[in-house]
């Protein structure tokens, strides 16, 4: 990936959950990475996951895109929730289950 505006747009438009990460689901490589993974196999969903290690323009490049600071990213039908925090207080709230479910109904 060239990690272009329109590759990342693409990525998120053409996957209905995806998580930028340090590392992969099943080998994270930070604790936050960690926690956002285990956040997205809780709501029961498939996801794509990004490993933002794999190329060092990865994380500038996804960083000023999404206009976010921090890895990891999770996205939910093409929007940014945010970081690990926000999808475990939304998950824990019921709030991510209800976004996932309204926007593929939509």
């Amino acid at each position: 990936m060239n990690w272009t505006p329109e590759e990342l747009q693409t990525l998120v438009d053409d996957h209905p959950i995806v998580l930028f990460m340090k590392g992969s689901p099943n080998q994270p490589q930070c604790g936050f990475s960690n926690r956002a993974a285990q956040v997205l196999q809780q709501l029961g969903e498939e996801f794509a996951s990004v490993n933002v290690l794999s190329d060092a323009r990865a994380i500038p490049s996804i960083c000023a895109w999404s206009d976010f600071p921090t890895m990891p990213q999770v996205y939910i039908h093409g929007e940014l929730i945010g970081g690990s925090d926000i999808a475990l207080e939304m998950l824990q709230d019921g709030s991510l289950r209800e976004m996932f479910d309204a926007g593929r109904s939509a």
